[in-house]
């Protein structure tokens, strides 16, 4: 499939996007590459892959360690309302 900036505006006025020329020109190229890397892959015998198969992988997790932080003021620099040491937030539930 040759794509064009043609059929570039096309994806943009329904993606609702507006590119310049020069962007759609580029666009035009990179689609080109993946169009066909794409098609390199048809090529390929994949009737031996299983595709519901996973490794079994273990998650790795950092320990949780507390830190201090000090400096109070810079960290609620920008929080819009103080009272004490708490964030004041609207009411969410009623």
């Amino acid at each position: 499939m040759k794509v064009n900036t043609e059929t570039i505006n096309h994806i943009a006025k329904l993606a609702k996007l507006k590119f310049t020329d020069t962007e759609a020109a580029t666009f035009v190229e990179e689609f080109e590459k993946i169009l066909t890397h794409l098609e390199n892959m048809d090529g390929e015998d994949l009737v031996e892959v299983s595709l519901n198969t996973f490794e079994a992988e273990k998650s790795v997790l950092r320990k949780d360690e507390m830190e201090v932080f000090e400096e109070k003021k810079e960290l609620f620099q920008n929080v819009k309302e103080m009272k004490e040491n708490y964030m004041v937030v609207p009411k969410v539930i009623e």
